[in-house]
Parts: C-alpha cells; sequence; structure tokens
C-alpha cells in the first residue's frame, strides 16, 4: 500500500523504530520522557543538533517511566517520544507511511484504541495495525503457532498463539523482569563481602552492565548456591579503577525469572506459567505449542535461560508424550520489532491494517474488530 510500512516496538526500557522488511530497527531509544518536536525540523539541515538540543530540555525526571510493565500510561510522553523516533530518527513524514505498533500481551484493550486515536489525530497515519508483542516474537522465528516466553525489561509474558490467534486465556503475565533484577542486583551487591564504600560509587548504569554482562541462570540453583565448587568468582574493574568481586550474585540475581519469590512476589515462576498456559489450551493442540516455545525479550538473553526453560518444562510435562523444542534466536532481544518488520513487508498482510477511512466511518472502537 504505498509507501514502505514504518514499524515501531514500543519496550519499557528502549523504544525502536524502523522500516518494514529490514533486519534490524533504525534506531532505539530510551522509553523516557522527552519534549515536543516540531515535524517541521525534519527539513532542518542541522536537524541532529536540534534534536539533541530539544532533549536536554526535558523538565520530566528520567527516573520516571512512560511505559510501566509494558503498558503505556503517559500518552503525552509516549507521542513525545513516537515523534523524536520518526521526526529525529527515521526523519519522515509520518502521514505517509502505514505504521505497525506493538503493545503488550496483558495491555487493556482500551489502549489499541488511545493508539488509533493518537495515529489517526495526531500523526495522520494513512493506516494502522497493532499487534502483541507475542505474536510478533513467533513471527520472527517464522512461526504463527506456539507458546511465546518473553522477558523483557519492565514485564515479562507467557502468550499461547495458535495460527495467529492469540489465546488470551492462557496468557500470563510476571511482573520480574530485566529492572527488576537489576534492582536485585544492587540489593544483592550491598549485601556481599565488597567494600560497602567501593559499593556507593556504582550507579544505575553500571549495575546494569554487571547485571548483563556477568549474570548467569543456573541449571541446578540450590546446589550452585551451597556448593562453592560450582560457584564461578570473577573479579571486575569498575571505573574508578577498583576490582569488584562477584560470587553468588550471578546465578541469585537471574534466579527471580523462575523464584518470584525471592523478589517477595507471589507468582509462579516463568517456567509453571508456561505449563499453566498449556494446560489452558486444547489437548490436541498442546503438542504443536510444545514443539514451539519460543524466547524473546532481553531477560531471556541470560546465558543458562534457554537451557533451564527447558529442562524445567520436561519435568513439568513428563511423559506427556510431546517433545518439548526451545526456539532461542540470538535476535531475540528485539524479536518483537523483527517480527513486525517481517509481517508488514508481507503483501498478504495488505487486508489487516485499519486505516483512516475505517477510523473516520467506525472511530477508534474499530481497532477490536480488526486486530484480533
Amino acid at each position: 500500500m504505498g509507501e514502505v510500512a514504518i514499524v515501531v516496538d514500543n519496550g519499557s526500557a528502549f523504544s525502536r523504530s524502523g522500516f518494514a522488511g529490514e533486519e534490524r530497527p533504525r534506531i532505539s531509544m530510551k522509553t523516557t520522557y522527552l519534549p515536543p518536536t516540531d515535524p517541521g525540523m525534519t527539513q532542518d539541515k542541522h536537524l541532529s543538533i536540534s534534536c539533541s538540543v530539544h532533549a536536554k530540555g526535558s523538565s520530566r525526571r528520567s527516573s520516571d517511566h512512560p511505559v510501566r510493565h509494558g503498558i503505556i500510561v503517559d500518552w503525552e510522553a509516549m507521542e513525545n517520544l513516537w515523534s523524536h523516533l520518526f521526526y529525529c530518527g527515521l526523519r519522515v513524514p509520518v502521514e505517509d507511511h502505514p505504521t505497525l505498533m506493538t503493545d503488550s500481551p496483558s495491555c487493556p484493550t482500551t489502549n489499541r484504541e488511545k493508539m488509533a486515536e493518537v495515529f489517526f489525530e495526531s500523526f495522520g497515519v494513512p493506516a494502522l495495525h497493532v499487534a502483541n508483542t507475542g505474536f510478533l516474537s513467533l513471527c520472527a522465528c517464522g512461526r504463527v503457532t506456539g507458546l511465546a516466553v518473553e522477558a523483557g525489561a519492565g514485564v515479562s509474558h507467557v502468550t499461547p498463539i495458535y495460527s495467529g490467534q492469540t489465546w488470551m486465556e492462557g496468557t500470563y503475565r510476571l511482573d520480574v523482569a530485566g529492572r527488576a533484577l537489576c534492582k536485585h542486583m544492587h540489593a544483592l551487591l550491598l549485601e556481599s563481602s565488597n567494600d560497602p564504600q567501593l559499593l556507593g560509587s556504582l550507579d544505575k548504569k553500571m549495575v546494569a552492565r554487571l547485571t548483563k554482562q556477568y549474570c548467569y541462570v543456573s541449571m541446578d540453583y540450590e546446589r550452585d548456591l551451597q556448593g562453592k565448587a560450582c560457584q564461578d568468582p570473577v573479579s571486575v574493574q569498575i571505573p574508578d579503577g577498583h576490582l569488584l568481586m562477584l560470587d553468588k550474585e550471578r546465578i541469585c540475581c537471574p534466579e527471580p525469572l523462575f523464584r518470584p519469590h525471592l523478589l517477595s512476589q507471589n507468582s509462579p515462576g516463568l517456567h509453571i506459567l508456561a505449563f499453566q498456559s498449556l494446560q489452558k489450551f486444547p489437548a490436541e493442540f498442546q503438542g504443536e505449542l510444545m514443539h514451539n516455545v519460543v524466547l524473546s525479550g532481553g531477560s531471556s538473553l541470560f546465558p543458562g535461560f534457554p537451557e533451564r526453560m527447558c529442562k524445567e518444562l520436561h519435568a513439568l510435562l513428563h511423559g506427556r508424550g510431546h517433545p518439548i523444542k526451545i526456539l532461542a534466536s540470538p535476535a531475540r532481544g528485539k524479536a518483537a520489532w523483527l517480527g513486525g518488520s517481517l509481517v508488514a513487508s508481507l503483501s498478504s498482510f495488505n487486508g489487516f491494517w485499519m486505516n483512516k477511512e475505517d477510523y473516520q466511518e467506525h472511530g477508534a472502537a474499530y481497532v477490536h474488530e480488526k486486530f484480533k
């Protein structure tokens, strides 16, 4: 349908934007508060300077998050962020491009109505599609049937999907994800044997880097926690030149994904939610889902996460007679965007867009008919 589609993934930590059919997003920005930007700036030869200066003028606190647990909670802030993605990042007139947006599997249905209102009224897009991240994660692996296990920055989900249709009765949400794990890592370090003065110099960015680079998921947490021979301590030089020792923190940090009670969360772990999700699905189709368990999201990138998920599911589903296959692409941190790029580039997808005429005739509520 005319111009190539724009694809936007609205993550709790980063929002990504690019063009359908491409293998990676053109721009990734922190999902944070930014001031409004002027579409006319796209014609300014000093665009990148103008955008950066405007961005520094934000009066909002950078510690606030317009997307919390995968759900947009501040639409004005997100509209400003989308403006920066389009006009400062992609540098295109968005009113010429159909736009595919992601949302969380547990988003309120009213969020899609609001998204249609913003994109047709404020941005004037010619067409819109909104798809949940679980479905798009499957698409990134070339699947339309499977069990999407997402562990992102603000929230984790388990979503069963069959022939492109999301089974909402079997969709589960877990409020343990990357941001909570970084806070957990900081708390673990404060309890460690490292010099308290040394720990006082660590900022959030440094803690996040330590979490990403040095933590891993244990295959046998209780054994590794108790057995000194199984632990794998490392010394890390931090920016001030001192050495920081990481010991049991390396396995303790990501473990709440499987044991949420470690963060005082009264919820089953992701593996049990995956098991419960399968149980909700009709028995005759469970085998197809078990053979297509797709991992996605930045917090699924911890070394050992795919193997631990496979081990736990095998234990829970023992004797079912269906093999469990875990699909863990190296690019799964950006799986939702990649899936959106793939589907929005297909000529067969043309019938799934909600166009401006649909919006003008039926209103924002038409999203519930168009996007199922």
